[in-house]
């Protein structure tokens, strides 16, 4: 029996809690929320923050651990990764995936090393920001450099407010710092999806196609199963993501990634994630291929060999759909159509009829998670495009 820290609890990290316990595994499970549904099912919950370094370190050093985990939690990966490297357990440098968590130093590391990547610079002080912001031509993104779930992100163009969105923006940084990025158009979906990395080769990757929701064209609300880009395309991204994950030094574990292709098919890296995507992508990835990325995340957490994973080709239409609503009210009853009911393979919901819901203006306005199965793309297209008339949510008056 071996002992693995999973740093969380949410309801999002249940299946990961529950399939550790079932490989034999020693549980703990730590963050801040006594409450989330995952602790229930570890054999150890600590009160400590996933974010707190020393503390969780501190805690390590009690448990005589094989293995921790940060699995579909940005803010937890650093602290895994520091921790064990402290402690000498399996893990990427904490360097390379402070890399990938920080946005001004992926931007930085991007630059450096002459990968393509958009214009961009961080500031504290808006003056600088606005002026920098000026010499753009076109738009741009602005972004806290150490937040997630789109928190704190906005399109901003000529005219705009800045000062206003400028400082909501920093407000969601622990940091204090922003990064302002060109602003990239985009030729056909936006890519992501999850990867693996043995011995720093990417052998296993399932790119889907991201949409975005009505409420903020920013915020992504599903992600489509295969893309609809060209293998030639999908090929090149995954050639340009081999050799950026080479240049940092990853080595092991699940990734999440976001890619822009633009008009003359040119890559270019967004974001990727030093952990397993959240809102049940990996749940997605084994419906589509078979691949059950959750095993492949435990083992590698723990030192055990994943060398049997190879790339697997993904079975016919599946997308997953963050349900979220675009008004903010008390909730009287949901109705989902004869027809949405006829995709849904699986369904985790975290409302209740009776309490007030919030409009989906970041991740943490999320009230539950679809995956569904189809058999043609138009089919596919039409449920993701149009579900707010399959999902109906029915207000009190105010």
């Amino acid at each position: 029996m071996k002992r693995l820290l999973i740093l969380g609890g949410s309801d999002l990290q249940v299946s990961l809690i529950k399939q550790a316990k079932s490989l034999g595994h020693y549980v703990v499970t730590c963050d801040y929320l006594p409450n989330n549904p995952g602790h229930k099912f570890s054999d150890e919950y600590h009160n400590v923050s996933t974010t707190d370094k020393v503390a969780v370190l501190e805690l390590a050093k009690q448990l005589h651990l094989d293995g921790i985990l940060a699995y579909a939690s940005d803010p937890a990966a650093p602290t895994a990764a520091w921790v064990c490297e402290e402690l000498n357990l399996p893990s990427n440098s904490f360097k390379a995936v402070e890399i990938l968590s920080r946005k001004d130093l992926f931007r930085a590391f991007m630059e450096t090393h002459g990968f393509r990547t958009p214009k961009s610079k961080s500031f504290t002080s808006y003056t600088k920001a606005l002026a920098f912001f000026n010499k753009i031509h076109g738009h741009a993104i602005i972004k806290p450099v150490d937040s997630s779930g789109s928190k704190g992100v906005y399109k901003i163009i000529k005219g705009t407010t800045f000062q206003k969105i400028f400082e909501i923006s920093k407000s969601f940084s622990k940091q204090g710092l922003v990064i302002i990025e060109e602003f990239i158009e985009k030729k056909g979906y936006q890519i992501g999806g999850d990867g693996f990395l043995v011995n720093g080769e990417l052998v296993f990757r399932c790119f889907g196609d991201i949409h975005f929701s009505k409420t903020n064209p920013l915020l992504p609300c599903s992600v489509s199963v295969p893309t609809l880009h060209s293998n030639d395309i999908v090929l090149k991204v995954h050639q340009e993501l081999q050799k950026l994950l080479s240049a940092i030094g990853m080595k092991m574990g699940g990734l999440n990634f976001d890619v822009i292709i633009d008009k003359n098919d040119e890559v270019h890296i967004i974001e990727i994630g030093p952990r397993n995507g959240g809102n049940l992508i990996p749940e997605l990835t084994e419906h589509c291929t078979g691949v059950d990325m959750k095993f492949y995340a435990i083992k590698s957490a723990l030192g055990e060999d994943c060398s049997e994973l190879a790339m697997k080709t993904e079975s016919t239409y599946f997308s997953h759909y963050v349900i979220h609503s675009q008004k903010t009210g008390k909730l009287i009853s949901v109705e989902k159509s004869d027809t949405l009911k006829q995709h849904i393979i699986y369904e985790h919901y975290n409302f209740e009829i009776g309490q007030t819901i919030s409009k989906f203006e970041n991740s943490s306005n999320r009230l539950g998670v679809l995956i569904l199965k189809y058999k043609c793309e138009k089919d596919m297209l039409d449920i993701i495009y149009h579900m707010d008339e399959h999902f109906k949510f029915h207000f009190y008056e105010a």
